[in-house]
């Protein structure tokens, strides 16, 4: 392969690449479940002493 045919491949291939990320955004319920986790967490912590 030569270095022009390589860099022709280069920018079709470069817009359909994908790295298996998350989507564009998170649900609003993934955000509640999160902090409510976080909040728990905390509460349990202060509860018993631990911060």
């Amino acid at each position: 392969m030569s270095t022009s045919a390589a860099a022709a491949d280069a920018p079709a291939t470069a817009s359909r690449t994908r790295t298996g990320g998350p989507k564009d955004g998170p649900d609003l319920l993934e955000h509640l479940v999160g902090w409510t986790l976080v909040i728990v967490l905390a509460m349990l912590f202060t509860q018993t002493g631990l911060m």
